[in-house]
């Protein structure tokens, strides 16, 4: 008999029983003449005893003693993946051993559990800022630029620092606002423009200093630029810049024309110019830098990508199937809105969304049935991914807010 010692319990296997085994580290045993080849398979040996010791997990190791009596490898459920494939990789033993059901189940759970633990890994470096404190020892001005990486990244460090991050969020929000109010017919007058202007200009500054504070205190440019929070402030900051840029570029274009044909400014400066302020909306994406819910949010659509795009798959096919169907029943119809399958478009997107404005409607008994069966699909669709994105996401929102 081959006495074997896992962690202290005794076990023994006939030497033919394990030599069925060859590739297996208790059937190299059991097959080595060479006493010096057996100790390299075992941690320790007892010549009185005459028991090869394993300093491994006994409670597995009865699951390995089962299958060199029967030949199959058995599995509980209540066994942690991870650490049953290390134990049976060690002792070299294929999970092609275990029973078909059981190996199935065994490598779901597997999965759930590697998948798990992806997501703990993302979540965690979700919270963890782009440096440490202790990248900025030995560099130049380390001690300059820890103290403002501190200031800028980590509010919980000082006062000053949560008065920043304060100011950040307010900043945006009256940012907003400001771009909110330049719309309103009253503020467009003369006094109310120059108000606005000035608003935009404070924040474009505290934005721009913000900024460069982050740019200073990085220990890597290259990760810097990688960075998505810096990518979203170098948007909040460039509007203002290029719509300097646009203006300085759209007078010089207008006085061109009134010398030489008298007429108004018809350059295309003033739509970009247009467009880039519109860009300004942007900035309420840095709220996302100190708002937890907001960072679940995104790792929630980052995560749940696959079910996001298989719904918008199914939206399309519902928005093609109804449309034709829908114009192949209507289409008669004298002064009807669905004359084309692309002008129907519009009516399927909104009964698959069971809004339903109302500005174009079915007339005929058949139109009505179509109608009812892509208002019924949208439903039984719409409620489909709720359940899965809702739960994540506040699975997510709470493993981010015990991180923090």
């Amino acid at each position: 008999l081959l006495n074997i010692n896992v962690g202290g319990k005794l076990f023994q296997i006939a030497y033919k029983v394990a030599a069925r085994y060859p590739i297996t580290r208790l059937g190299k045993l059991a097959l080595y003449t060479d006493p010096m080849k057996k100790l390299q398979l075992c941690d320790d040996y007892s010549v009185q005893k005459n028991e090869y010791f394993f300093d491994r997990d006994p409670s597995i190791f009865h699951y390995i003693f089962h299958f060199y009596r029967s030949g199959v490898l058995w599995i509980m459920d209540e066994m942690c993946p991870s650490n049953f494939v290390e134990e049976i990789e060690y002792w070299g033993i294929h999970l092609k051993y275990s029973q078909h059901c059981c190996r199935i189940l065994f490598e779901e759970k597997r999965d759930e559990v590697s998948e798990y633990l992806k997501i703990q890994k993302e979540l965690e470096a979700e919270l963890e800022p782009l440096d440490s404190v202790e990248q900025f020892e030995g560099k130049f001005l380390g001690w300059f630029r820890k103290m403002i990486w501190n200031l800028i990244e980590n509010p919980y460090s000082s006062v000053a620092a949560k008065i920043i991050a304060v100011m950040s969020s307010f900043f945006v929000l009256i940012s907003i606002v400001g771009m909110t109010l330049s719309t309103v017919e009253e503020m467009k007058h003369k006094t109310g423009k120059m108000w606005m202007e000035q608003l935009e200009m404070i924040c474009a500054i505290f934005f721009t200093s913000e900024y460069l504070m982050r740019l200073v205190s990085s220990s890597s440019f290259k990760n810097f630029l990688r960075a998505a929070f810096n990518a979203v402030d170098l948007v909040a900051i460039l509007p203002f810049y290029i719509q300097i840029l646009f203006e300085y570029l759209d007078e010089g274009d207008t006085l061109y024309h009134e010398e030489l044909h008298k007429v108004e400014n018809v350059s295309k400066l003033g739509k970009v110019l247009k467009l880039i302020k519109l860009m300004r909306i942007f900035r309420i994406l840095k709220l996302a830098r100190h708002s937890t819910g907001l960072r679940a949010f995104g790792f929630t659509m980052r995560q749940c990508y696959q079910q996001v795009c298989c719904l918008f798959l199914f939206i399309a096919m519902g928005v093609f199937t109804f449309s034709a169907l829908m114009h192949s029943v209507e289409h008669d119809v004298p002064g009807t809105n669905f004359t084309s399958i692309p002008y129907t478009w519009w009516w399927a997107a909104v009964s698959l969304s069971t809004v339903g404005y109302g500005d174009a409607v079915p007339n005929t008994v058949l139109g009505r049935m179509v109608a009812f069966a892509c208002i019924s699909f949208g439903i039984i669709l719409n409620g489909m991914p709720i359940s899965v994105l809702y739960n994540k996401f506040s699975d997510y929102y709470a493993k981010l807010k015990a991180h923090e």
